[in-house]
């Protein structure tokens, strides 16, 4: 960042430098072809005061040589007849000289009484300025001189112009290093200490910024945290089912149970491969849950089909505990995953089963309101002490440990409906009552 800092303001600087140069150029020179053109004039006139060319051409032209002694440096003075003949030129040879009638500056001084113009050399590099005026006589007076072009100037002035450029150059790299150092510094100590949430940024515009890194620094974090805590979740809820299994199966390798404990041996290497594999099942569900990228079939289904068809399939497991399963509502359609829909509602049917009372209820019911489609899950059972209804959707969190364990439950189920919820843009809302029952709803 330093480097193209201190890039851009050299760039800048170099610009600038040449943009000045030439545009100072321009305007000098603009000003010194108008004193050139203003010089011309005044001499012009001065000459015509001096009524030599008036004398001259009154006496006849053959008294022009009288003029020869004329010589003013650099100025050149040509005399020209109305015809357009030269009369006079203080530079060359009038005899080889062609007719003048033709300038720029005669026909305009013939026409307007003055005229001037300029004509450039390319190989000379030098600009030619004319000036004529028009006599009481009606013979022309022209005064030219010669000035050097706008590119010979600045070709002239470009060792002068390197040279400020390479030191201003210089002084930009230094003074970009110096104020690169200085702006960079609030926001390395910024980098270093952005735990320090008290800490304010020495800009106010880095706020924002800083406030944004900060948010995604301690969600980065928290999901770190939150992975390590999973895996030593999934390490502790994997290791319990396996630990029994092997303990009864070591227990029937070496002979130590009598045949009327083999039942009861067998069932408890069951009941423990059906966690482990319940287990298994629903850690490769939150797997895929957390790949958002991975493709959904999204279709047009009706919510109330769906939930009639998730509560036909736990009617068994519901009457096994006495517990009567109510689904009613409207037909309401969505757009959604039809396996991960009936994954959300059997996950809460079964969580609705596992936790209510020896002959409680379980209502499911499917409306829309406000344009909305709603399904609620509604049980009558233990219920969810108010500190804890934030925390019933994290991976692994359990109400009542020890009767989810005995009744098959993972701790998983509800982060499974969290995640299909998130996936489907719905919103979840947990309503319970210690003792009387729960209620979850879930919006689209």
């Amino acid at each position: 960042m330093k480097q193209k800092i201190n890039i851009r303001l050299s760039l800048i600087a170099l610009i600038a430098i040449i943009t000045t140069a030439v545009g100072i150029t321009m305007v000098y020179y603009s000003l010194f072809q108008g004193q050139v053109r203003n010089d011309l004039k005044q001499n012009a006139v001065l000459l015509v005061e001096t009524d030599l060319f008036q004398n001259a051409y009154t006496s006849g032209k053959e008294s022009s040589e009288n003029l020869e002694h004329l010589s003013s440096g650099n100025l050149r003075i040509t005399w020209v007849d109305a015809d357009g003949t030269v009369l006079f030129d203080n530079d060359t040879d009038i005899a080889g000289l062609s007719n003048h009638l033709d300038r720029p500056e005669i026909q305009r001084a013939f026409e307007n009484g003055e005229g001037e113009s300029t004509r450039r050399s390319d190989t000379m590099n030098m600009n030619t300025f004319y000036y004529a005026l028009l006599l009481e006589n009606g013979t022309v007076l022209r005064v030219s001189t010669q000035a050097r072009t706008i590119v010979s100037v600045l070709i002239t002035a470009l060792p002068v112009i390197a040279g400020i450029i390479v030191l201003i150059l210089l002084g930009c790299v230094l003074i970009g290093h110096l104020l690169t150092g200085q702006l960079m510094k609030p926001i390395e100590e910024m980098a270093e200490n952005l735990d320090d949430g008290n800490r304010v940024p020495a800009y106010r515009e880095l706020e924002p910024f800083a406030d944004k890194i900060r948010s995604q620094h301690e969600n980065i974090l928290a999901a770190a945290k939150s992975r390590q805590d999973f895996t030593a979740n999934v390490s502790h809820e994997l290791k319990t089912p396996i630990t029994a299994i092997s303990g009864y199966a070591e227990l029937i390798e070496n002979r130590l149970i009598d045949s009327e404990a083999e039942v009861h041996v067998a069932s408890q290497i069951r009941h423990n491969a059906d966690r482990l594999l319940s287990l298994v099942t629903d850690i490769i569900q939150l797997s895929e849950l957390d790949h958002r990228e991975l493709p959904r079939k999204f279709e047009q289904l009706d919510l109330f089909s769906v939930a009639r068809e998730c509560v036909n399939e736990h009617v068994l497991m519901a009457s096994q505990r006495n517990i009567k399963l109510i689904c009613s509502g409207t037909s309401a359609r969505i757009n959604a995953d039809r396996r991960l829909v009936r994954e959300m509602i059997d996950n809460l049917l079964q969580n609705a089963i596992r936790y209510n009372k020896e002959n409680g209820t379980v209502k499911v019911h499917v409306t829309i309101e406000n344009g909305h489609p709603m399904i609620s899950v509604e049980d009558t059972g233990i219920g969810i002490p108010a500190d804890q209804l934030d925390r019933v959707f994290e991976r692994f969190y359990r109400v009542d440990k020890s009767r989810s364990r005995e009744t098959g439950g993972t701790g998983l189920g509800l982060a499974i409906v969290k995640h299909i919820a998130e996936l489907h843009s719905a919103e979840i809302a947990i309503h319970s009552i210690v003792d009387e029952g729960t209620e979850i709803v879930v919006r689209f």
